[in-house]
């Protein structure tokens, strides 16, 4: 596509910071360098409409692990690696909630749940850890984090008590990502949309990138694309795909708060008298590591299926819309920000805690620039 000069003059010369991705860790990137170099110019690089990854795909959960994930890291992870996890997760959501305000992101603190399947011994093994896991985590919280209370919710197939951790939330996705997009449009750094990266080189100083639509330099590239990294030669991160559903409103509905079910392989919360129900990605590990937004009859029919057997026995429900967010993995849970090269970096492989850790994230990756 051939530009005009006053396109190019004015959205792609004497560029200082370009970040690729606009999702959470790049629009916060970008506010952060906003902070530290006011005269700069930055530009935020956007491959979709909206952001394409997780940022306004997610469920929305204000969470830094269930009892069974934090037991589970501890088997590959020191107890001070998953101490820096959870502290870092915690430290992300204050740092949100700082930046934009509980009303603006619709943040409830309404409590987490697990609820573990009647025909394993998850529960019995969460039992037995759950002092030693609330021993562990008391210097961040200052209370106890983990307790167990009794199925009132009226689920089936699941025992009869399930995890309870109080200082889990939610917030409203959408609300969060319109705040970010008006924070950075405020502050005059500019964000060009459906504009992919496809290839970049590097000399002293500065970067020339290629995208599918135009080429230009930058003088820093940051690149915050989390599960999509892998296209930009980031090999220590995966694509993992969360398929999601949301019910039409029910009439009525007594379910309140985030849920975690199967090792939190599947999610649920309520939202506007709706039930929005994701995960399912255990079934099919392999065909879930991709970037592809569709959905699948194996996952999407497990997830109805646990809503009539096991979330909504007895109340009648229909499923309104689904959609698919992806995810960036590995086989640390420890972010990656770092220097790349001289004038490239990143800051990707958010293991599904987009929500928690993102705001830090972003600002991390700003303050890797001199």
């Amino acid at each position: 596509m051939n530009l005009s000069y006053w396109e190019i003059k004015s959205w792609l010369t004497n560029v200082d910071y370009t970040i690729v991705g606009s999702g959470i860790v790049g629009l916060n990137c970008a506010l952060q360098l906003k902070n530290r170099f006011p005269k700069a110019n930055i530009l935020v690089l956007e491959k979709g409409t909206l952001p394409q990854g997780a940022s306004t795909k997610n469920a929305g959960f204000a969470c830094f692990g269930s009892l069974s994930e934090i037991i589970d890291d501890l088997k590959i992870h020191s107890e001070q690696e998953v101490l820096d996890l959870v502290k870092n997760r915690v430290n992300g959501l204050q740092k949100l909630k700082e930046n934009l305000g509980d009303k603006t992101i619709g943040y409830q603190q309404l409590g987490g749940y697990e609820l573990f399947n009647e025909n394993d011994n998850l529960f019995e093994t969460c039992l037995a850890q759950k002092n030693y896991i609330n021993s562990l985590l008391k210097p961040i919280f200052k209370a106890e984090v983990f307790n167990l209370k009794d199925n009132t919710f009226g689920f089936k197939n699941i025992k009869n008590q399930y995890s309870f951790n109080q200082f889990e939330g939610q917030i409203n996705t959408g609300k969060m990502m319109e705040a970010l997009l008006q924070k950075v449009h405020l502050n005059d750094i500019k964000i060009l949309n459906n504009v992919s990266v496809n290839d970049f080189s590097e000399d002293i100083n500065s970067v020339k990138v290629k995208t599918n639509q135009f080429e230009f330099s930058t003088s820093k590239l940051l690149i915050a694309t989390n599960g999509f990294a892998p296209a930009l030669n980031i090999p220590e991160v995966k694509p993992a795909r969360a398929q999601v559903l949301i019910t039409k409103p029910i009439k009525d509905l007594h379910i309140k708060g985030t849920f975690h079910l199967d090792e939190g392989y599947y999610y649920f919360r309520n939202i506007d008298n709706r039930i929005l129900f994701g995960g399912g990605r255990n079934l099919d590990f392999k065909g879930e590591e991709t970037t592809d937004l569709s959905q699948t009859d194996l996952i999407q029919n497990k997830l109805e299926e646990l809503l009539k057997t096991t979330i909504l026995p007895n109340t009648y429900f229909e499923v309104d819309h689904r959609w698919s967010g992806i995810m960036g993995v590995g086989q640390q849970k420890k972010p990656i920000v770092k220097q790349l090269s001289n004038n490239v970096f990143c800051g990707v492989r958010l293991g599904g805690m987009g929500v928690a850790i993102g705001s830090l994230i972003g600002e991390e990756l700003a303050n890797l620039i001199d």
